[in-house]
């Protein structure tokens, strides 16, 4: 038989491990056991994958040691692959998080080492993103991407079909320009069965080849080799194969692996019906591509994930809200903060975003922001983000002091000016807002707007006393708004300001005042806020109706085009009427709970966990009682205020403007005293005949088309009709049919599907009870506790939804989802008299007054990196054909992003901004696949021309982002604003 190029390859799972007194197998450990085995011997070889740990373990490191490691990387024995700073989760993190932290780790790597990682390594992720395999694969400059977990009948029929290895094409806007050779590994990422596991203590046959010993055994292991080997070869094209050797936690003791691998080596190649030898997924890469072979094609993603049947890791979607919250309010904080960063320049010694940097960073990683965690851990994701969140804030506060000032020749003094911001306003505290009006004092707001548009919107803060006047940057008194607070929101927030801050609040705020805000792009607008009797306007206070459902009566709430009307006795769904686009539809909104599946006496004994979602029914939830319906309306808005039970309330929110409702929630504490967890969702009912067809974000990036019970690769089985039809959620989910289409977007990630035609379901909350034997080993029943009084996670947040014409719906999804991403930055001041206007700059934007993005164009990245370059991140928003205006390539003019800046040198990169654009094309692995004579020549069609040195204009095509490094003339300008 033909002999293989058996590639055995060395790994070892970074789980991000915190707590190392509960966990005693950890990094520090497999780094100083595996580099002096590589050093013994040249052959050796050894992947490193996460950054974190990598980077804690080598700031120890003395000189001679990082000498050496150098060498071996050098060398090629110590290879990093993937290379962010964690092997982030795919299902729930936002794509500019990934980029982020990816970016982090090879900018790392090649500061110290000068290489740049060629492979993609994702084996331990819960399913399997189609940005993943595009963007955060071809376009950082990956040669190919493995993964591990697919799911199980996927995996069975493409093993049978010698379709484990395949070319992705992530993306259809992009498609062939943007495609990646990817495998899966046939069982996980484990060694191959057999036995071939050689930690110390481990339980498998080691090879004894002393032959004067009675348990002489190299024939037998030898054929246990080949067997596997010719077993793995019978589903894999070409005649290489990889074995992956190693798993979590192992190589703590690296001595035993490679001693046994060395005679493994010897002895199965003097045998000759394989060739085994030392090696990396590059080096098997390498070999697959000169075979020449052509290779399966693979679209879209590989959600969801099931390993077995009843089995579907759908459940982690919403694992832990809060925390997937703090994350996504953190990330858009970040941006605006690195903007800011930028436009004062970059503090070598004092307050920096590195520290929000890191804690982003490792909050990716797929045992982090996914919920998957112990508690203990969890909350350490949230300390580090809460530190971080503090350096950042500190950052913010000094930036704006020094933009508000007039502008001089000298930079940034010692401003005056403190800023105070309100991380807890979710929860209706805000201090900095909540202040005595009648001492004289004026109420100074600064609203940074991070988007590349101006910004019109609606802010609600916390108030103290109504008797308030707004005024805008001009000085001119607006429009506002007195809205009373609901009991419900301001038991939340004695509650968890207690929680969080150890302390009583103070006298709780009488009323939200809300005002409109008219912010430029990259830049502010300041408010301010007096006492009635020095501005002489007032706000106005909301009108306040309670329907009893008795009544069986029709309310009518909406302030321009956009109307709701409810029924007093919940008897009928509300009618959406839109007066411009005269859609007219019937939506209905309710709530459920799946109970959690006990599987423990079960046939199939599967319990419900953190990752496993197994529904055992469903119980609708009905309204307790008599509830009234209370309605408060205003010249800003109106809301609609609806207690569910005692653990659900709900207020259904339309603002001046707007074309949209907002839905804000609290759910919790979940009730568990039955003895069952519960899974909690919140159903939009319409009348849409959707047929069976859905779609869903990846990343916040593509939509993807879903059909439920249906996959594309293969005929599915169906044996769990709820949790086999969720996805993840970052971004939105939408739904149409011939005439309309239902658009819905999240403030977070989470799980949700179409169980139902013309309806969408989000799974807000999930307290359960026991483990899912997944490896948390630990119940998802989250707590809070004020001294001694311990109760159920509350949960507050918001969805947003409408309804279009066919094909009308993008624009909203894509522009509010910008907006979702990045809220307007609120920072709070107080002055005595009424001097600012004269003595401060009132509103600002970083880019020229005549210029904003185009519609279709987000920044996603402005940041001054530590040499005092630039790092820029242009995203086109659209893909092809989602919108006939939109959909179509765009241009930024860099000139008009930077009007007082002289640029200097513009240098396009990979997206991780670690290699030059030009060269990572150059060395680009074109594929061959099946069923087509293309080599990518479409290539040329799908991406935006090279940036003119003179010009100076970025072309944009849909789908994609460009990465470029800039670097200014740093005589020409001494401030961001300066004339």
């Amino acid at each position: 038989m033909d002999s293989f190029l058996f590639l055995i390859n060395l790994i070892v799972w970074m789980l991000c491990l915190l707590f190392l007194s509960v966990q005693g197998a950890c990094v520090q450990n497999v780094l100083d056991s595996v580099i002096p085995e590589l050093l013994a011997d040249k052959n050796r070889k050894f992947i490193y994958v996460e950054q974190a740990f990598f980077q804690r373990w080598w700031d120890e490191q003395s000189e001679a040691m990082q000498h050496e490691v150098k060498q071996l990387v050098g060398l090629g024995q110590l290879e990093f692959i993937n290379g962010g700073m964690c092997m982030h989760d795919e299902a729930v993190t936002h794509y500019i998080d990934m980029i982020d932290q990816t970016t982090l780790g090879h900018r790392f790597i090649k500061n110290e080492f000068g290489v740049t990682p060629r492979i993609g390594w994702q084996i331990d992720p819960f399913g399997h993103s189609a940005v993943q395999a595009y963007l955060l694969g071809a376009e950082v400059g990956f040669d190919s991407f493995f993964y591990g977990r697919i799911d199980y009948q996927d995996r069975a029929k493409r093993k049978n079909e010698k379709s484990l290895e395949v070319v992705w094409q992530g993306s259809r806007s992009l498609g062939s320009s943007a495609q990646i050779f990817a495998g899966a590994f046939p069982e996980n990422y484990e060694p191959p069965p057999g036995g071939f596991y050689f930690e110390v203590n481990d339980k498998y046959p080691i090879i004894q080849d002393n032959i004067k010993l009675f348990d002489y055994n190299v024939q037998d292991r030898v054929n246990d080799f080949v067997a596997a080997a010719i077993s793995q070869a019978n589903i894999t094209r070409t005649n290489h194969i990889m074995w992956t050797m190693g798993t979590d936690f192992k190589y703590q003791y690296a001595r035993t692996w490679f001693r046994q691998l060395d005679k493994f080596i010897h002895y199965v190649n003097m045998d000759g019906r394989v060739n085994a030898l030392y090696s990396t997924p590059s080096i098997y890469t390498d070999a697959k591509y000169a075979s020449n072979e052509s290779w399966p094609l693979k679209t879209d993603d590989f959600f969801p994930y099931a390993d077995r049947a009843h089995a579907y890791w759908t459940g982690y979607f919403s694992s832990r809200p809060a925390l997937k919250r703090y994350v996504k309010v953190m990330s858009g904080y970040y941006l605006a903060a690195r903007q800011l960063e930028f436009y004062i320049g970059r503090s070598e010694t004092g307050h920096n975003t590195d520290s929000l940097a890191d804690a982003l960073a490792i909050a990716q990683h797929h045992d982090a922001v996914t919920g998957t965690e112990k508690q203990h851990v969890a909350n350490d994701y949230a300390k580090r983000l809460a530190i971080g969140y503090t350096e950042a804030e500190e950052v913010v506060a000094t930036a704006l002091a020094c933009l508000v000032d007039s502008p001089s020749d000298n930079g940034c003094g010692r401003s005056t000016t403190r800023f105070r911001q309100c991380p807890l306003l979710n929860i209706s505290y805000c201090p900095a807002s909540e202040i005595d009006f009648s001492n004289g004092k004026n109420l100074v707001i600064v609203i940074y707007n991070s988007l590349g548009w101006k910004r019109e919107d609606i802010i609600r803060i916390p108030v103290a006393n109504g008797d308030v006047t707004v005024f805008n940057s001009e000085g001119k008194i607006i429009e506002s708004q007195l809205v009373p607070p609901a009991d419900a929101f301001m038991d939340l927030r004695d509650y968890y300001v207690r929680a969080y801050l150890g302390r009583n609040p103070m006298v709780p705020p009488k009323y939200w005042l809300a005002f409109p805000v008219s912010v430029p792009p990259l830049g502010f607008s300041t408010y301010t806020i007096s006492s009635v009797k020095r501005g002489g306007g007032h706000s106005i206070r909301s009108s306040i109706q309670t329907f009893e459902s008795s009544d069986k009566s029709t309310v009518e709430v909406g302030q321009g085009n956009l109307k709701l009307i409810f029924s007093s006795d919940k008897s009928k769904p509300i009618n959406y009427i839109n007066n411009k686009s005269l859609v007219e539809e019937s939506v209905e909104q309710s709530y459920s709970f799946y109970p959690a599946y006990n599987g423990t006496n079960d046939k199939a004994p599967q319990n419900a966990g953190a990752y496993i979602f197994r529904p055992n029914g469903t119980f609708f939830i009905k309204s307790e009682g008599q509830v009234p319906l209370t309605v408060m309306r205003g010249p800003i808005l109106d809301e609609v205020h609806q207690k569910i039970n005692e653990w659900i309330y709900q207020v259904t929110r339309l603002y001046k403007g707007k074309e949209h409702v907002e839905v804000e929630f609290i759910v919790g504490p979940i009730p568990v005293d039955d003895g069952l967890g519960k899974e909690v969702v919140t159903h939009i009912t319409t009348t849409l005949e959707t047929n069976k067809t859905f779609y869903t974000d990846s990343n916040g990036r593509d939509f993807i088309k879903r059909i439920r019970d249906y996959r594309t690769d293969w005929d599915l089985e169906v044996n769990e009709p709820v949790a086999g039809n969720y996805y993840p959620i970052n971004l939105g989910i939408y739904m149409q049919d011939v005439k309309k289409e239902f658009s819905l977007l999240v403030d977070r990630a989470l799980g949700g599907s179409s169980i139902v035609d013309g309806e969408v379901e989000l799974m807000l909350h999930r307290r359960l009870l026991l483990d899912d034997s997944r490896g948390v080993a630990e119940a998802l029943n989250e707590t809070d506790c004020v001294l001694d009084e311990c109760k159920g996670l509350t949960i507050q947040g918001k969805y947003y939804f409408r309804i279009d014409p066919i094909g009308d719906g993008a624009k909203w999804r894509r522009t509010f989802g910008q907006e979702i991403y990045s809220p307007p930055l609120l920072a709070f001041t107080e002055e005595d008299g009424d001097s600012w206007r004269n003595s401060h700059v009132t509103t600002f934007s970083g880019i020229d007054s005549s210029y904003s993005l185009p519609d279709n164009v987000a920044i996603i990245t402005l940041q001054e990196l530590d040499d005092g370059k630039i790092l820029l991140r242009l995203a086109h928003l659209y893909q092809l054909g989602e919108d006939n205006d939109l959909s179509k390539p765009t241009n930024v003019e860099l000139k008009k992003l930077f009007p007082r800046k002289k640029i200097g040198k513009v240098t396009e990169t990979s997206l991780s901004a670690n290699q030059e654009r030009t060269e990572m094309e150059k060395r680009r692995l074109v594929w061959k696949v099946e069923g087509s004579s293309s080599s990518g020549e479409e290539s040329k069609l799908a991406r935006g021309r090279p940036v003119d040195p003179k010009e100076l204009v970025v072309e944009l095509a849909p789908m994609e982002i460009r990465t470029f490094v800039i670097d200014f003339d740093h005589k020409s300008y001494r401030r961001a604003f300066d004339a």
